[in-house]
């Protein structure tokens, strides 16, 4: 029984009615938002926890929708929902990156916060996968996104 219900985990058509695996994969998207999220607020980011566990969860709200209400192995529907959410969240992730200057002789635009920025991807594209019901592709890639985020801060340090 429990490998019928993780095999229906990685189907693209959800019944409106399958309220559990609905909330499998949205708190799928609120773990792997806040894995991300947990990692960034330790580093005392703008964008931390609730942020980065919103983005996941709104990008699996979109995905969910879409495979609600598309017909079964249409993927056209999906794949727009996907170009949508991810040009989306560049305008979020460039509001993260550019900022005034604090200078009062001039005011300039400064680049900052691309890791953060791009975390914020990061998060969008998790939400996208456990929108999907990818759980494993999820584990994994959540797997990189923190290894790359935390272990590899601590090797950039040594360079």
């Amino acid at each position: 029984m429990i490998s019928h219900f993780l095999v229906s985990l990685n189907t693209f058509f959800l019944a409106p009615n399958d309220w559990a695996n609905i909330a499998f994969r949205l708190c799928l998207a609120v773990f792997f938002g806040g894995v991300i999220g947990l990692e960034r607020e330790r580093r005392r980011k703008p964008a931390g926890l609730r942020t980065h566990m919103l983005v996941s969860v709104a990008s699996a709200m979109f995905v969910l929708v879409i495979l609600q209400i598309d017909e079964p192995r249409d993927y056209n529907g999906l794949s727009r929902v996907i170009q949508g959410i991810a040009a989306g969240v560049g305008f979020l992730g460039a509001g993260e990156i550019l900022r005034e200057t604090s200078d009062e002789e001039s005011s300039r635009i400064e680049v900052r916060g691309l890791t953060s920025a791009a975390a914020i991807w990061a998060s969008a594209g998790l939400g996208i996968i456990a929108g999907c019901g990818l759980w494993q592709l999820g584990i994994l890639s959540i797997s990189v996104s923190f290894f790359i985020l935390y272990i590899m801060k601590k090797y950039e340090r040594h360079i």
